[in-house]
C-alpha cells in the first residue's frame, strides 16, 4: 500500500494522471479533514468547560455524549448516503442538476424524519444508564444533560446533508468557514451558560448541552445562507419546492444509506460502549478515557475527511465508467491518509501531557489519576491510528462504489466479534483493566482494516465496478 509499491516502475506519462489525482484528492480533502477537525474542537470546547466542573459532570457528560454521539452519527450516516449520489450524478453529467436537487431534497426530508426518531431513543438514555450498571447519581445528571441536548439532532442532521451538498459541487471551503465560526459561538455560547457570565444564569452542566444546540442551530443557518448566496450552488434551488415527494430517490438513499448507519452503529457502538465499560471501572478511569479518546477522536478527523474525498472521487470516477481512475482515486486517498496518521501517532507517543494539557491542568493534583490513566490509553491511541485512517478511507472508496451491505458486515464482526470481545475479556478477566479496553479498540480497527482494504483491492474480480 505505500507510494512505491504503487507507483513504482510507472514512466513519466503514467504518474502524470496519479498526480493530477492526488491534487484533486487534496484539494478536496484537506477543508473537509480541516472542517472535521474544528468540529471536533466545537465538541472539545464542550469538553474544556465541562471538565472544570469537575469529575463527576465530566463522566456523565461522557456517558450522555457516548449515546446522544452514537444516534447522530448513524443518522448521519444514513443521509450521507447522498454523497456518493451526488457524485455519481455529476460523473455522469445528464441532468445533474435536476438528479442533485432531487437527491438532496429528499435527504433533507430523511433527515428531519429520522433526527426525530433518534431525540425519541435519546430519552431513554438514563434508564439504558442504569441498566448497565452506572452510577445513579452520574446517571441522573447524564439524563438530564440528554433532555437538552437532544434538540440539536435534526439541525445537526440536516446541516450534514447541506455539508455534503457543498463539498460535493466543489465549495467545501464553506463547511471549513462555516465550523470555524461555530468555535467562537461554542466558546461563547459555554461562557455565558455554564458559568453565568454575561447576565446569562449558570446552568452548570444544563448550559453546556443547551450551547451544543445554539451552535447546531447556527450551523444550520449558515448553511441555508451560504447556499443561498453562492451563485453557483443557487442554481441547484435545493430549497425550491421543498414539500415535493421523490419516493424512488428516498428509498435509494435508505437503501444505500442503512448499511451505512449500520456500519457506523457498529464501529461508534464500540467506542460509545467503551465508555459504559470504563464507567463500570471507575469515575478516573471513565474521565481519562474520555480526555484520551477526545485526542485520538481529533486526529481521526483527517484520515476520516480524507475519506469522505474519497467517498466522492471515487463516486465521480464511478458515475463517469472509468475504471482506472476509481482505482487511482481510492489508492491515492490512502497513501495520503495513511502519511498523515504517522505524524499525529508521533504526537500522541512522544508527546502526551502536552496533548493532555489543552484539555485539563495536568499539574493539578485533583486531576493526577485522571491523566495518568489518560496517558496510559494514549499510547493504544497512537498504536492504532494507522489501521484507524486505513479503514476509514477504505471504507469511504467502497461507498464510492455505492458498496455499503457488505462493509456493514465486516464492521460487525471485526468491531463487536472482535473489538467489543477483547475489550470486555482483557478488561475485566485481566488485570489490564482499562488498558484491555484500548487494546480491543484497537483490534476491531486492526481487523476492519485488514477486511475493507482487502475487498477494495478486490473490486473488480468480484464484481464492483
Amino acid at each position: 500500500m505505500s507510494r512505491g509499491s504503487i507507483l513504482s516502475g510507472l514512466t513519466p506519462h503514467q504518474l502524470r494522471p496519479w498526480r493530477a489525482e492526488m491534487s484533486a484528492t487534496l484539494q478536496l480533502a484537506w477543508p473537509l479533514a480541516a472542517a472535521n477537525l474544528l468540529q471536533m474542537l466545537v465538541h472539545a470546547v464542550d469538553v474544556i468547560f465541562v471538565a472544570r466542573l469537575g469529575e463527576a459532570e465530566l463522566a456523565a457528560s461522557s456517558l450522555a455524549i457516548a449515546l446522544f454521539g452514537l444516534v447522530l452519527w448513524g443518522l448521519s450516516g444514513l443521509t450521507g448516503a447522498v454523497a456518493p449520489l451526488i457524485a455519481a450524478e455529476v460523473g455522469r453529467r445528464k441532468h445533474a442538476v435536476r438528479e442533485v436537487r432531487r437527491s438532496v431534497r429528499m435527504a433533507l426530508w430523511l433527515a428531519v424524519g429520522a433526527g426525530i426518531l433518534g431525540m425519541l431513543a435519546c430519552l431513554n438514555g438514563e434508564r439504558l444508564m442504569l441498566l448497565t450498571g452506572q452510577d445513579p447519581a452520574i446517571a441522573a445528571m447524564a439524563g438530564s444533560f440528554m433532555g437538552i441536548i437532544i434538540w440539536a439532532i435534526v439541525p445537526s442532521i440536516m446541516a450534514n446533508v447541506l455539508r455534503i451538498f457543498v463539498s460535493a459541487l466543489g465549495r467545501p471551503i464553506f463547511a471549513t468557514m462555516i465550523i470555524a465560526s461555530a468555535i467562537l459561538v461554542s466558546i461563547l455560547a459555554n461562557y455565558m451558560l455554564v458559568f453565568g457570565n454575561f447576565g446569562a444564569p449558570a446552568l452548570g452542566l444544563e448550559g453546556s448541552a443547551l450551547a451544543s444546540v445554539v451552535t447546531s442551530l447556527f450551523i444550520l443557518a449558515a448553511y441555508v445562507i451560504a447556499i443561498s448566496w453562492d451563485k453557483r450552488l443557487r442554481r441547484y434551488r435545493i430549497f425550491g419546492n421543498w414539500w415535493r415527494t421523490e419516493w424512488s430517490r428516498m428509498q435509494e438513499i435508505i437503501r444505500i444509506g442503512t448499511p451505512i448507519m449500520g456500519t457506523i452503529f457498529a464501529e461508534a457502538g464500540l467506542f460509545s460502549g467503551a465508555a459504559f465499560l470504563m464507567g463500570r471501572i471507575g469515575p478516573s478511569q471513565l474521565a481519562g478515557h474520555t480526555i484520551a479518546l477526545q485526542v485520538a477522536a481529533l486526529a481521526f478527523q483527517i484520515p476520516f475527511g480524507i475519506g469522505q474525498a474519497s467517498t466522492i472521487r471515487v463516486g465521480y470516477h464511478y458515475g463517469a465508467g472509468d475504471r482506472d481512475a476509481m482505482g487511482r482515486a481510492g489508492w491515492v486517498a490512502l497513501m495520503i491518509a495513511v502519511a498523515f496518521s504517522m505524524v499525529t501517532a508521533s504526537i500522541m507517543l512522544f508527546m502526551p501531557r502536552t496533548v493532555l494539557s489543552i484539555y485539563v491542568d495536568t499539574d493539578a493534583a485533583k486531576n493526577a489519576a485522571m491523566v495518568g490513566f489518560a496517558v496510559q490509553y494514549l499510547l493504544w491511541a497512537a498504536i492504532f491510528q494507522l489501521v484507524d485512517a486505513v479503514q476509514a478511507v477504505s471504507a469511504g472508496n467502497l461507498r464510492g462504489l455505492q458498496d455499503t451491505r457488505m462493509p456493514m458486515v465486516i464492521a460487525i464482526i471485526s468491531y463487536w466479534a472482535a473489538g467489543f470481545g477483547v475489550a470486555i475479556w482483557l478488561g475485566f478477566r485481566t488485570p489490564l483493566s482499562g488498558t484491555g479496553i484500548w487494546i480491543g479498540l484497537a483490534t476491531g480497527l486492526t481487523v476492519a482494516s485488514i477486511l475493507l482494504t482487502w475487498r477494495w483491492a478486490r473490486r473488480g474480480s468480484i464484481g464492483l465496478v
